[in-house]
């Protein structure tokens, strides 16, 4: 029976150009995991959208003298075009300052006002003298209390990745001014997050099928003690507080961008003319929903999210948080967009097929620990893992059957014991890849996949079909109609992270797009089928 899957992924702030980091960190594993979904017939919704409040705009706007809409107009479309190149197959990508939006975050925020889950204290917050203005958390930077890194933000330290509070900082400096900030009070209104600390942690306690290190993260954070957490700001960019008395202060971006994910839902639903069709993703209790973010943004997702769903009431927890940890730059440093140091994918695209910095970037998804992204390793993978392996069999195959059967497919009257034995292989590598896929577990899928390819290459180099042809042609025919039977399906394995060659070669095969849809198993190429006569799917990369 098929199921309904929420696929939920971080938005980007709208400030800069996307780098890998970010895309091998959140946006590809989750297109992969939709792909596959959708694959096995499963009800996707795949949602997220550009952060247009992050003060990471408001920095640079602050720097260029612009104003942040100047900053979101310029990054957008930007972000946009990096998915419709790369091929991240979002159901909606919107942004935070639709009017849906707004209505949804002050909605939430109206709600848990009224069932007690928000109520107004006076903050201590780092004040520039010298600009005249409080300063957001991310406006101070200063040495963090907990691991010394020098350059850790006012809400969060890159470094030993602890949630901060601006005021805790080691020698602060404003980033506007430079100057070492002074602490005054000032009014907000505060989540209660310490009355969810025991529902949340019987429910993560219970989620046996995360990753460890996002379970034990979390937990790590619940024993530490839950502390109420302010959710406004004295910032004039951001969604208004929807109570009379507070004009001069926003909602603060930590708390409406993940609202972003229920709002984008819904604006997903009106889209569609079904207004209504958003409840089965949140409130059908057999819907699964997947987060896909960094390992910087686990506890926004397994503790601030859940405590205000909680409070809001009636809708789903996160089913799964599949974090991933950095895909750094080289020798260790960081992909940053506030540093400007990164592999910008744009930059990428323009140089390398998409699905050839998909391949990569999949056998280096850092889901257990941080890898390094080095394109001469992009450019040895191609050459020697996605071409050696999978490319010149596709290639070969195609060619044969050109040369020695007018590019129809060969019949197959008779077959052998290891023709059976190799469809079979790949037959049941449907379960084990798909298993792999389920999990979140992709560098498995392509290693699983890649197994598949090279035992159909040892399978057409042991029956050797170029030197039986004359003699016994019946075992050339059978060989090229096996092999392309296996190529079918090592396409459907792959097809998830390598969706646009695939697709190609699917065509080649003589298959439409609702042939390749909404089915995992292997699609039978008849015998007759006439082969289009392809170009390689794949290009020999060199180093400069």
């Amino acid at each position: 029976m098929s199921e309904r899957i929420l696929v939920a992924v971080a938005w980007p702030y709208a400030n800069y150009l996307l780098h890998v980091g970010q895309v091998a960190g959140a946006y590809l594993p989750a297109d992969i995991f939709a792909r596959y979904q959708r694959l096995i017939g499963n009800e996707v919704l795949m949602v997220s959208g550009s952060d247009c409040h992050g003060t990471p705009i408001t920095v640079t706007a602050d720097r260029e003298n612009v104003s942040p809409k100047d900053i979101v107009d310029r990054y957008h479309p930007k972000i946009l075009e990096a998915w419709e190149k790369i091929g991240i197959s979002f159901d909606l990508f919107t942004t935070t300052l639709t009017e849906n939006h707004y209505e949804t975050t002050q909605d939430v925020f109206t709600k848990l006002l009224s069932e007690g889950y928000l109520y107004t204290d006076k903050q201590a917050q780092l004040y520039d003298p010298e600009s005249d203005r409080f300063l957001p958390d991310r406006y101070v930077e200063g040495i963090c209390p907990l691991c010394s890194y020098k350059d850790a933000r006012g809400d969060q330290c890159d470094s030993c990745g602890a949630q901060l509070d601006a005021v805790d900082l080691i020698e602060p400096r404003s980033i506007i001014s430079g100057a070492n900030p002074e602490i005054r009070e000032s009014e907000h209104f505060f989540l209660r997050l310490s009355a969810f600390e025991e529902k949340l942690r019987e429910w993560v306690g219970s989620q046996n099928h995360w990753r460890r290190n996002v379970k034990n993260f979390t937990l790590g954070v619940l024993d530490e003690g839950l502390k109420d957490r302010a959710i406004t700001r004295d910032i004039s960019w951001g969604i208004p507080v929807p109570i009379d008395g507070y004009e001069s202060k926003r909602i603060y971006v930590w708390f409406d961008a993940v609202i972003g994910y229920l709002s984008a839902a819904k604006e997903w639903a009106a889209s569609n003319e079904s207004p209504e069709s958003w409840k089965a993703f949140w409130e059908d209790e057999n819907t699964r929903s997947y987060y896909f973010i960094g390992k910087d943004n686990i506890v926004f997702h397994t503790i601030i999210w859940p405590a205000m769903l909680l409070g809001y009431g009636n809708l789903n927890l996160p089913y799964n948080v599949p974090a991933n940890q950095y895909v750094n730059f080289s020798k260790g440093q960081k992909q940053s967009k506030s540093k400007g140091t990164g592999n910008w994918i744009l930059d990428l695209l323009d140089t390398y097929d998409p699905d050839v910095i998909r391949f990569y970037l999949t056998s280096i998804l850092p889901e257990t620990s941080d890898s390094e992204f080095q394109e001469e390793e992009l450019i040895r993978s191609n050459n020697e893992m996605l071409i050696a392996t999978w490319g010149n069999l596709v290639n070969r195959v195609f060619a044969m059957i050109h040369k020695n059967f007018s590019g129809e497919m060969p019949s197959c009257n008779n077959i052998s014991t290891e023709s059976i034995s190799l469809l079979s292989e790949i037959d049941s590598a449907f379960e084990t890849i798909g298993n792999a896929y389920a999990a979140c577990e992709f560098r498995t899928a392509l290693r699983e996949s890649l197994r598949i390819a090279q035992l159909t290459n040892r399978y057409l180099d042991t029956r050797a079909p170029w030197k039986a042809i004359k003699e016994d042609p019946e075992h050339t025919a059978e060989t090229l109609n096996i092999s392309i039977q296996a190529i079918s399906g090592i396409a459907k394995l792959l097809h998830p992270i390598l969706p646009h060659s695939t697709t190609e070669l699917f065509e080649n095969l003589g298959f439409d797009s609702e042939d390749i849809g909404k089915n995992w198993s292997r699609n039978s190429v008849p015998e007759g089928t006439r082969l289009a006569k392809s170009k390689a799917l794949y290009s020999k990369l060199e180093s400069d």
